[in-house]
């Protein structure tokens, strides 16, 4: 059974993400969900901690019926050089990585792994939902249920408004 690696920062994880999974899953038997900057919480483009992160991911999954996922942290370690050691140090054992980051490519290429690049979808990234909760725009027709309804019961858009 091939297992594949998705990593993001998932700040948070939205209607892409969940598209990404489910597509992972259809080539694979499972998937490993890295949070990357795992470390980071409480700043612009970092608002919501490993914690919070893992819940939003965990609850849109299980709600979706998807089961075959492990989450990982991977905090950040500032080495190009070394970085997709310490993923694989972190992650296990996987087969092929999946992620829609130019540079995450680059670096697993260059190391002799599977990449499947993602298809970003416009409108469709953790940053636009960001920027749509500070303006008060909607946002949540972009991301699961269970993530919206996460945000609102940790205040999230009031702290990502006040950062």
């Amino acid at each position: 059974m091939k297992k594949a690696l998705f990593i993001g920062r998932f700040q948070p994880f939205h209607n892409a993400h969940l598209s990404d999974v489910k597509l992972a899953l259809k080539e694979c038997g499972n998937v490993i969900i890295a949070i990357g900057s795992s470390q980071e919480s409480g700043t612009k483009d970092n608002p919501f901690s490993y914690e919070e992160r893992e819940e939003m991911i965990s609850s849109a999954l299980k709600s979706n019926n998807i089961h075959d996922f492990n989450i990982v942290a991977v905090p950040d370690i500032n080495d190009d050089k070394r970085w997709v050691g310490h993923v694989k140090n972190l992650a296990g054992i996987f087969d092929v990585v999946y992620t829609g980051n130019d540079f995450t490519e680059k670096l697993f290429k260059e190391q002799g792994i599977d990449v499947r690049k993602i298809e970003l979808i416009p409108e469709i990234n953790a940053t636009e939902i960001r920027k749509r909760i500070i303006k008060g725009n909607d946002w949540k027709e972009i991301v699961p249920k269970e993530v919206s309804d996460y945000i609102d019961n940790i205040n999230g858009t009031n702290r990502i408004k006040q950062i």
